[in-house]
């Protein structure tokens, strides 16, 4: 134990005291790249993926690129000024969930927390994978290792999680800052050759594409529809500031509101001039490689690795600084999913959806479980879909835009509640119940400008007049916000569902029932505990029963604690396995003259359950009132490998007997000698902890101020 618990501290760090949780509350520059990485580097590949729908019906098609291109970012900006106005009117962190749980219903709360519990698994996938893929557009020798190394990638980063959300972002912080500047570098460049007349051209400048058929007409509509509806990819991960208010420093919704304008600004950018430089450069790419006439039919390189081979030189160290840099963003955007899914995974088992395991915090001050359940199902999504970035893409954008949809509806019904001033009984949540860092901010004094505008659009208190055009105002853009996202929704599902998004039909349906099923489970489970009215009803009689196997300290340890606890009647039990063993067992009680029967069983089929059940419950047929209680001897061990030496027959026992009503089982220790060595280790590396300034956990349990961690 001691071992492992050395390796625990050394990838995940020493335990953090619950009244240090303020500490991890996060500044805007650190806030950034921890929630905003996921939609910063969806830059690298949404230009890539109109390009690629487009490419289907040859080069003639890539003309409807920029009108496609600024559709998303009139799409983009308008959902970011509506998370604006949502971190404001639900501070508390619940998100999409809790905006369409209050205003639309329990329901279609569950149906988001559904979509987003989807998407976050597949953001871990594709971002990942997406890493991985540029990374071997640049080394191609490691192309065939693409499973494994995505599946490391994933256990590296849940190790960096598990140690908390302050250490892992500012660990992320340098490689997304640094993913922006070379981005707007490789922009700048490139349009300033351009303006100069030495435009970069892509290396598949010279390429043709086979397309695959002649698009005209509503077919032709359709095409442009599916490219607009996988250009969209740019705007997942939008929705996670909005999950992750409570981690701000205060005042946490301004803070939370910056950070959201801030990322809608950079990733505008970054989209458009991407997009831009692709089509000057005359990038030319197509799903299968066999398409693209001319070239050798070799793997492709990404789009924003072909325009930085031509901005900047292939192999300069321009280009290898984007390539890196993308890479690393790509990998490290799955870190948004690793703060939401955590969060989110809390809050749904708060309210009785998921099991409650996931709601408990970890030695670092994370929701270590619930990011432990993310990165499994990632890795499976992984294995299963060989890495490949392009099958993941189509099951990616459906769950996020079921979420915006449900929300900014939810919102609309909120901002015209809240012009009647009938908010206040359903949105007056405790700020500290969700998300990281809220229990800190919660207990600090109110008086920021930004809490008072909280209080207002929250509806804690009225609604001032001169603030009820602005509501309006907010109004409109979740209305347009709803029309829009709600129209994608239903492009993804037309144009994708063939290509693998039926999957995610299937999946946030499965998901959904599911967590009805363990709330159902939990609400009947509570209502089993609820006791009577009036004092507990006393057992008639008690009968103690000591399982006895030989005639050794822990025997009699038993069998003077069960004489201790006074049962109104006591026996000890043997079972006649080997009938010389139980000759010798019966002459030593009669040796030492116990004052307790001792009740032979007999197994003729050398079983020791089974006659132990039979017994227990033909004690339990004669006196149905009265209880049985069972005392079982048992070994402590120091090692490991010693539990399977020992007590597995009592282990199978009481995992029957658990199952049999009115019956009691107690555990009689014995200490063996490994177990004090174990011990003694244990208390030397508490010891050397508090030289080491370590504060134990017992140390931390103090009048009013929690138990440890």
């Amino acid at each position: 134990m001691a071992l492992t618990d050395r390796l625990k501290r050394g990838f995940v760090g020493r335990p953090i005291g619950s009244d240090r949780l303020g500490e991890t509350l996060l500044p805007k520059r650190v806030a950034l790249p921890v929630f905003a990485s996921d939609a910063l580097s969806s830059v690298s590949y949404a230009s890539e993926e109109i390009l690629l729908v487009l490419a289907l019906g040859g080069i003639t098609l890539l003309h409807y690129t920029p009108w496609i291109a600024a559709a998303v970012v009139i799409l983009m900006l308008t959902v970011v000024a509506s998370y604006r106005q949502n971190v404001h009117a639900y501070p508390s962190g619940g998100g999409d969930y809790e905006v369409a749980s209050v205003n639309l219903g329990p329901r279609a709360g569950l149906m988001v927390g559904s979509a987003l519990l989807v998407d976050y698994v597949l953001t871990v996938a594709v971002s990942v994978s997406a890493g991985v893929a540029n990374l071997t557009s640049a080394a191609t020798g490691l192309a065939e290792h693409k499973v494994l190394l995505a599946s490391l990638l994933v256990v590296l980063l849940t190790l960096v999680n598990l140690r908390g959300v302050r250490e892992s972002g500012t660990a992320f912080a340098v490689p997304s800052y640094a993913f922006i500047v070379g981005v707007l570098v490789m922009i700048v460049t490139g349009l300033v050759k351009t303006a100069l007349g030495d435009a970069p051209r892509a290396e598949s400048a010279d390429y043709h594409i086979h397309p695959e058929q002649s698009f005209t007409g509503l077919f032709l509509i359709f095409l442009i529809l599916r490219a607009f509806a996988s250009g969209c990819t740019a705007l997942t991960g939008v929705e996670a500031i909005s999950n992750g208010v409570p981690a701000f420093r205060r005042p946490k919704s301004r803070n939370a509101a910056t950070t959201l304008f801030l990322m809608g600004a950079i990733a505008v950018t970054m989209f458009a001039g991407v997009t831009a430089l692709a089509l000057i450069s005359d990038v030319h790419v197509a799903e299968n490689p066999a398409d693209l006439i001319g070239s050798n039919g070799e793997e492709q390189r990404t789009v924003i690795a072909q325009i930085a081979a031509a901005v900047f030189g292939d192999g300069s160290p321009g280009f290898v600084y984007v390539a890196a840099v993308t890479t690393l963003i790509l990998i490290l955007a799955a870190n948004t999913a690793f703060n939401g899914f955590p969060v989110l995974g809390s809050i749904l088992a708060r309210d009785g959806y998921l099991p409650r395991q996931l709601h408990t915090r970890g030695d670092r001050l994370a929701y270590s479980n619930g990011i432990i359940l993310l990165a499994g199902f990632a890795i499976l999504l992984i294995v299963v879909f060989d890495a490949q970035v392009t099958a993941l893409i189509q099951l990616y954008i459906l769950g996020v835009f079921i979420s915006f949809t449900l929300s900014q509806t939810g919102m609309v019904r909120h901002w015209a509640r809240l012009l009647r001033g009938s908010v206040a009984a359903d949105t007056d949540t405790d700020a500290g119940a969700t998300g990281a860092g809220a229990a800190a901010g919660a207990s600090a004094g109110s008086g920021d400008s930004g809490e008072k505008l909280d209080d207002q659009l929250t509806g804690r208190v009225p609604l001032e007049p001169r603030m009820r055009g602005r509501v309006r105002r907010y109004q409109v853009v979740s209305f347009l916000g709803a029309c829009m996202t709600g129209a994608v929704l239903i492009l993804v599902l037309l144009t994708k569902f063939t290509r693998g998004a039926w999957i995610v039909c299937i999946a946030i349906p499965v998901i959904y029932l599911c967590m009805q099923g363990i709330q159902r489970h939990y609400d009947r489970v509570a209502s089993e505990l609820t006791p009577e009215p009036g004092p507990p009803t006393l057992p008639s009689r008690v009968h103690g029963v000591v399982l006895v196997s030989k005639m050794h300290a822990p025997t009699l340890r038993a069998l003077a604690y069960a004489k201790a606890t006074r049962p109104h009647t006591l026996v000890a039990t043997t079972v006649a396995v080997d009938p010389a063993e139980t000759e010798r067992l019966r002459q030593a009680w009669e040796e030492r003259d116990i004052k307790i029967d001792l009740v032979v069983l007999a197994s003729p089929y050398r079983e020791v359950t089974r006659p132990v059940l039979e017994y227990v419950a033909r004690i339990r047929r004669e006196s149905p009132r009265d209880v049985v209680a069972v005392f079982v001897p048992e070994y402590v061990v120091g090692r490991w490998w010693e539990h399977l030496l020992h007590n597995q027959s009592a282990l199978r026992l009481k995992a029957r007997l658990l199952f049999q009503p009115g019956v009691m089982m107690t555990s009689v220790p014995w200490q063996l000698e490994s177990s004090s060595h174990a011990q003694t280790r244990r208390d030397h590396a508490g010891a050397g902890a508090v030289r080491r300034g370590r504060v134990l956990p017992s140390e931390q349990v103090r009048p009013g101020n929690g138990s440890g961690t």
